[in-house]
């Protein structure tokens, strides 16, 4: 049986949009990530009417859901199987995820681990995988 999460709270999210850059529809050198513009006669900046909102602390998520992943945990990157019992008291809240640089061996023993602890493991087919020549 699937470990559940304790609480699954809806996510709201205040702006859900992605923040693009200003000008960067309108210019191919700017990239569309956000940057603050700095110039002095820039509208964005001086935030006059009608023109797009900067990313400010106001639009940060809930307290309650902040961090939470689609599958309703929070997540926790684990390297070896010491590190995962940190999480036996906190399984319904955390899940872990194991790190990439974990060899194939030590992954199978943090899986039976987690299995024993009852520890929701996010990636656990993540490098499990044998490739067969034919």
């Amino acid at each position: 049986m699937a470990i559940r999460p304790l609480h699954t709270p809806n996510v709201v999210k205040k702006h859900p949009k992605k923040w693009l850059r200003h000008h960067s529809d309108r210019y191919k050198r700017l990239g569309q990530k956000w940057r603050k513009p700095k110039g002095i006669d820039n509208r964005v900046r001086r935030r006059f009417k009608g023109q797009i909102r900067m990313p400010k602390i106001g639009y940060g998520s809930c307290k309650r859901t902040k961090h939470i992943h689609p599958d309703g945990f929070k997540h926790v990157v684990v390297n070896n199987v010491k590190e995962m019992e940190v999480l036996m008291m906190q399984h319904r809240t955390f899940a872990a995820v194991i790190a990439r640089t974990v060899s194939k061996h030590n992954r199978i023993k943090i899986l039976e681990r987690a299995k024993e602890l009852s520890i929701r493991i996010a990636n656990a087919n993540a490098g499990l995988k044998t490739v067969e020549n034919e």
